[in-house]
């Protein structure tokens, strides 16, 4: 079913839930091979090199491209229009993962050539996420779903994907190696990219029509755009309060899972089916919390729920591992740690779309993810040469006091208390021109 685009205060006569549903289709696909990736590529470097410095540097070379790549395709995107790049940069991503497993099958698989290809599929990874999370407003708008549930959905659809893509890749390595595992993330880049490109309406993620600065003139160009989306993050303290605060947890968890994790598995003597196990618990109670948050979570206190969520999230499962629990309460610490974590992105998300004007979300996702997600190549790199210099259960307890602290020390200060005031409000559009008021903020995810 075909529908026209609606305008801004417009939805179609005719309800239909095909935008919202493809994209998060598209979201679930693309992710869940990017979980399997996480357990497939660390333990296929282990095993082959038996380095965790090395496993932290093919993580390292995946994560700085994708955050580089993401902060400056914002504009384009805003430009260009989310549809197009979404499903050109998948494929870009399923031919360079699908090119792993088949240059090691064929003896010409380097370590260096492997973490060029890795940096190919990070630098594509980072506007195909980006254009996926721009379509979910519009999306939710012609599905005529609130937007607060929407970001929710989109939510439980990533610890959805993050849970079955991690213990499908626990799986598939114990069973068949790590090589099933990168094959199966190509196939799943490669889904993603059909489905956005014939499956969601025909009208929909179009470039967003700016006017021009001046009669006469054609609209802003690439620069300008870059410009306003950082004017936009700069006056805003409540945002700038959550970058840092997420941009260290942010480096914390990318030193957790594809590095702390796996170490962990192998000197225990568990195994990477272990690695799934405890990524697919997690992740259930994300799903769950998550769940409930979309329900929910527009009755709570934001401020009061976030805290809580990453209180919950952080610490406890590095203090889990370094006290070296047996696996039981190892799971039971990640259950209560997913439930936590399921209320963050919703609540954050939700902000972000009511604080962001339409026009402009491209590039102010872009460049907020971005330096948010700035740690993100660095947490598996510090993170394998901590390990190698000195021991896994030091590193682990460095992480979970950081985390405590990072964590509290931010909700403490008194911008935070603004969180609370941005109920129930959308992002006006405002005037070509037109300063951003200080009452806007926007969350990175």
């Amino acid at each position: 079913m075909t529908e026209e685009a609606p305008g801004v205060d417009a939805t179609p006569g005719r309800r239909s839930l095909r935008p919202l549903g493809g994209v998060l289709a598209a979201i679930a696909v693309s992710l869940t091979g990017t979980r399997i990736s996480v357990v497939a590529l660390p333990w296929f470097v282990l095993v082959t090199t038996g380095s965790a410095t090395r496993t932290g540097l093919v993580a390292f070379c995946e994560m700085a491209p994708y955050v580089v790549v993401k902060a400056f395709t914002g504009p384009l995107v805003d430009r260009i229009g989310p549809r197009a790049v979404s499903w050109t940069t998948d494929l870009a991503s399923a031919t360079a993962a699908a090119t792993v497993p088949l240059l090691h099958t064929l003896d010409l698989l380097s370590f260096p050539l492997l973490l060029a290809l890795v940096a190919l599929i990070g630098a594509a990874r980072g506007p195909g996420d980006l254009a996926k999370e721009v379509m979910v407003p519009e999306a939710a708008e012609r599905s005529r779903v609130p937007l607060e549930r929407a970001t929710g959905l989109a939510g439980v659809t990533e610890r959805l994907a993050s849970t079955v893509g991690l213990a499908v890749g626990g799986s598939l390595v114990a069973l068949l190696g790590p090589l099933s595992g990168l094959a199966v993330n190509a196939g799943c880049f490669a889904l993603g990219s059909v489905i956005v490109r014939l499956a969601l309406p025909r009208g929909m993620g179009h470039p967003v029509e700016e006017a021009p600065t001046r009669a006469g003139q054609t609209g802003p160009g690439y620069w300008q755009r870059f410009g306003e989306g950082l004017t936009f993050l700069r006056g805003e303290p409540l945002l700038l309060t959550v970058i840092v605060m997420v941009g260290i947890t942010n480096l914390l968890d990318a030193a957790f899972t594809p590095v702390l994790v796996p170490v962990w598995a192998r000197e225990s003597g568990n195994g990477p089916a272990v690695i799934g196990l405890m990524g697919g618990v997690m992740g259930a109670a994300a799903v769950g919390g998550s769940l409930i948050a979309a329900v929910v979570a527009h009755r709570l206190r934001r401020r009061v729920t976030v805290l809580t969520g990453f209180l919950l999230a952080g610490a406890p499962r590095f203090l889990v591992l370094a006290l070296d629990a047996p696996l039981g309460v190892v799971l039971a610490v990640l259950a209560v740690s997913g439930f936590g974590a399921g209320f963050v992105n919703p609540v954050l998300g939700a902000v972000l779309v009511e604080r962001v004007p339409r026009r402009m979300l491209g590039r102010v996702n872009a460049l907020g993810d971005s330096l948010a997600w700035a740690g993100i190549p660095l947490g598996g790199l510090i993170a394998g040469a901590a390990v190698t210099a000195v021991g896994l259960a030091p590193v682990l307890l460095v992480c979970a006091t950081a985390y405590f602290l990072t964590t509290n020390l931010a909700g403490l200060r008194p911008e935070w208390r603004e969180m609370d005031r941005t109920r129930g409000r959308g992002a006006p559009e405002p005037h070509p021109g037109e300063a951003f008021s200080q009452d806007r903020a926007n969350t990175a995810s």
